[in-house]
């Protein structure tokens, strides 16, 4: 009996943290049907397995996920050459995914590019590649140099099909005039029959047409015909079967005609030659326009200057940027672009930030703070320390998070997907029995109607526009919102955010500066002003509450020192300063205390009212006085808040504020719906209450506490100034730091997915309407016989149609831009579009 055959892996396991782990992992593992032995080392935190060698490593990975220790995974890019259609794509992801190890495998036709993720260390990466060869598709690593190596690519690509449409269309011009002019021009026939003889001119186009097909056209066959033998047909295999079925006729009918029936031995060498050139044209503009999808990402990497001033010492050289080091002190001369990320050293300027976050007015820059790799300093020098280099810059970062989404796949490109796996094959069936009807129906000889119709059906058929429909609108769309400060951190978002209904904002740092400031100070007489100010802030010195921050910075330097403080939970706290007891809190302090505060209750309301957080004072038992300290609303909420309303939206406040502070808010910036004195957990259940009532909601933060409501709502969309960790949840992130940039989103997302709307649509209808017409379906009621040459023209700018559909997301303007009426029209004409 044969033994059976053993493999023996190796992965990484992550989550353990104690031997309790890793016996349980071992157990997950050892529990696989067909493993032998499983064994799990905590100091490398590697699995080693050895087993059946028909165990999937999907198995061992399912097996350790329930177990609450999945498998460590990597992810890989590989440019793939040689896709042409949806269809390829469908096959290099098939062929991907079925790599035992692969967890998921994307394919992007607009980028030509798969995004692979797979179990550490279960695979290698040319096993990747040797999987996409496999499919017909070449593949290797991207390569670290990014954007600029690609560019590169693609211009040789350009100029190469540039190349090839010349060469195509010397050699096709020639073809076309005596065939196709003797229809046109009776008189031309006869001088070309007299002259050169219609024998020799059936030869003298055999010649040409065969150089334009095995010269500029041999890629289609190259490509076409092994995807063909491998019962993969392509758009290529589409090429080549409809120019050799016209160039084959062709040929048996200039050398053997006799084998042909009586009054069928017509050449059509113009309709190969024609359908090889026009398809060469549309690749080169196809790829003309693709060059332009990712202008955006090259225009952001190219805003890092290659080279920076180091000062050393007294004296200040130039030095590459890749060269640089965190702690380096560099220097910005007027109009320079700011090398890395960095603080001020010495100087003050203002610097242009328009290209990160899309805002124009530049901002004041001197001790202290934070400068972003790409921006423009002002008139004045400034001297700053480097605190991130090379792939740690903001704007290193802001590249990688848009190529990452825009490589993402929507929902809706899985239909398109299904339906394009079996679109080719469909039309050669179509052609076949295009080719069946026509020898049965048609007119005598039918032969030739059957040929031409036949071919036509091959070539008008173009899976390539429905392949880039949906991806060259996300490249596009997502490239624009990042150059007005909008970073969709996934691409799926783009669509999640145009279905939502709710925009529920947090109140401080998001609507407001997060920076409280007093407001009021009111004394009762007998006590100064300056002074009671003072006294209060020297209470607050140990205090890490906003409002004692506030009070600190109004009171200034001179601050004598508090001993005794005491906090009082609930209440607000109790300090000595010298010989004086001081009380800081609400009214249910001062009422504890036995002292009244009477005289500053309706003022303390009234500020309430307006917004304001309010606290009374009391020295040695004596009222003293009233301070408000109030957030400021940020300038810029007011007008976004109204904009989003007039986008058809209903605008959501969940605040810890009490009621009575959070409606003063509302009601100021026309806020629809308040939730206070919300509590983290309580912003989650908010969440979901108005998820219920209202259906899908965006949910705006900036804070750590705000993490668990951004993870929770349908769309988390994080400000961009606020805490590392809102920003690594939320979906989306707004660079500018105000409110300006969720209308820009909002903008974005249903700009962009009526874009790809625009474009399935004319995909999809293209076809279901042209191949009917290719087919021959109008010729019973008297229309045309569509032929090869304007079937191949029409294919070909199909495609260029929809890559130059989605590159008019270039030009998108903020919805800020318009008026307020112009905004209600499109918000109710966007909300209706969207309806389920």
């Amino acid at each position: 009996m044969e033994k059976p055959q053993v493999r023996e892996l190796r992965f990484e396991v992550t989550g353990l943290s104690c031997a309790g782990c890793v016996g349980r992992a071992e157990r997950a593992l050892a529990a696989v049907n067909g493993v032998h032995t499983a064994s799990v080392n905590l100091a490398t935190r590697k699995a080693h397995v050895i087993g059946l060698a028909d165990i999937s490593v999907s198995e061992f990975r399912v097996a350790l996920a329930k177990a609450g220790y999945p498998a460590a995974e990597t992810t890989v890019d590989l440019r793939i050459t040689g896709l042409t259609c949806a269809s390829c794509v469908g096959r290099v992801e098939r062929a991907l995914q079925a790599v035992d190890g692969v967890i998921s495998a994307d394919v992007n036709l607009a980028q030509e590019q798969a995004h692979v993720t797979y179990v550490s260390e279960t695979l290698t990466l040319e096993r990747l590649i040797r999987a996409s060869a496999t499919a017909g598709y070449l593949a290797k690593p991207v390569d670290g140099t990014g954007t600029d190596s690609r560019q590169i690519e693609m211009q040789e690509e350009l100029q190469s099909l540039g190349r090839r449409v010349l060469i195509a269309a010397a050699l096709t011009l020639p073809v076309f005039v005596i065939e196709m002019g003797g229809h046109v021009v009776p008189a031309l026939h006869h001088w070309v029959a007299q002259i050169v003889g219609t024998s020799n001119s059936h030869i003298l186009q055999f010649l040409l047409t065969t150089l334009v097909l095995f010269g500029p056209g041999l890629r289609f066959y190259r490509q076409g015909i092994p995807a063909l033998l491998r019962g993969a047909p392509d758009m290529n295999a589409l090429v080549a079967m409809g120019t050799m079925a016209a160039y084959g006729f062709s040929v048996v009918s200039t050398f053997v005609p006799s084998v042909l029936p009586a009054g069928t031995a017509n050449v059509y060498y113009e309709a190969a030659a024609v359908i090889v050139t026009l398809i060469l044209l549309g690749r080169w503009l196809e790829a003309r326009a693709k060059g332009r999808t990712g202008a955006a990402i090259r225009a952001l990497v190219g805003l890092q200057p290659k080279t920076a001033l180091v000062v050393v010492g007294q004296a200040v050289e130039e030095r590459p940027v890749t060269e640089l080091s965190v702690g380096d002190r560099l220097r910005a001369r007027p109009g320079e672009r700011i090398a890395v990320d960095g603080v001020v050293l010495t100087g003050r300027s203002y610097v242009d930030e328009s290209m990160i976050t899309g805002e124009p007015v530049p901002v004041g820059k001197s001790d202290a703070d934070m400068l972003s790799a790409g921006t423009i300093n002002g008139s004045a020098v400034l001297d700053y320390r480097a605190t991130h280099v090379g792939a740690d810059t903001l704007l290193a970062q802001i590249v990688r998070m848009v190529e990452q989404a825009q490589g993402a796949k929507l929902p809706v490109q899985a239909l398109v997907n299904r339906i394009t796996l079996w679109f080719v094959p469909a039309v050669m069936v179509v052609a076949a029995l295009t080719v069946f009807v026509w020898l049965v129906f048609g007119p005598v000889p039918a032969l030739p109607y059957a040929l031409v119709a036949g071919v036509s059906v091959l070539i008008i058929a173009c899976p390539c526009a429905m392949g880039l429909a949906t991806p060259t609108s996300i490249m596009v769309g997502i490239g624009r919102a990042a150059q007005m400060g909008v970073l969709f951190r996934k691409g799926d978002a783009l669509q999640r955010l145009q279905e939502t209904r709710v925009v529920a904002l947090d109140k401080t740092g998001t609507l407001t500066e997060g920076h409280p400031v007093l407001t009021e100070l009111r004394c009762t007489d007998g006590f100064d002003r300056a002074e009671l100010l003072r006294l209060m802030a020297a209470a607050e010195v140990q205090s890490e509450h906003p409002i004692g921050r506030a009070i600190m910075a109004a009171a200034g330097d001179d601050i004598p020192v508090a001993t005794n403080v005491e906090a009082i939970p609930g209440y607000g706290l109790r300090a000595r300063i010298a010989d004086q007891q001081v009380l800081i809190g609400a009214t249910r302090l001062m009422q504890r205390e036995g002292i009244s505060s009477q005289l500053f209750e309706k003022e303390a309301e009234r500020l309430a009212a307006q917004g304001a957080t309010t606290l009374f004072a009391a020295v040695d038992g004596k009222l003293a006085g009233l301070v408000a300290v109030t957030d400021p609303v940020k300038s810029s909420s007011r007008v976004a808040v109204r904009a989003m309303r007039a986008q058809g939206l209903k605008v959501a406040m969940l605040t810890g504020d009490g009621s009575a502070t959070a409606q003063a808010v509302a009601d100021d910036l026309g806020i629809d719906i308040v939730e206070a004195n919300c509590l983290p957990g309580d912003k989650v259940t908010a969440l979901e209450a108005l998820q219920r009532n209202h259906g899908r909601l965006a949910f705006v933060g900036d804070g750590i506490n705000d993490a668990p409501a951004l993870a929770a709502a349908d769309v988390g969309i994080a400000i961009g100034t606020g805490t590392d960790v809102a920003i690594e949840t939320a979906d989306i992130v707004l660079v500018s730091g105000d409110l300006h940039g969720v209308v820009k989103a909002i903008t974005v997302s249903r700009a962009t997915l009526r874009n790809i709307r625009q474009n399935l649509g004319w995909a999809f209808g293209y076809n279901i309407l042209l191949v009917p017409v290719a087919a021959g379906l109008l010729v019973p009621f008297g229309g045309p016989l569509l032929s090869p040459g304007l079937a191949a023209g029409a294919m070909a700018l199909s495609s260029v149609f929809v890559i130059t559909n989605a590159l008019r997301l270039r030009r998108l303007r903020s919805d800020l831009d318009l008026s307020e009426a112009d905004l209600k029209i499109r918000g109710a004409r966007q909300l209706e579009e969207v309806q389920p």
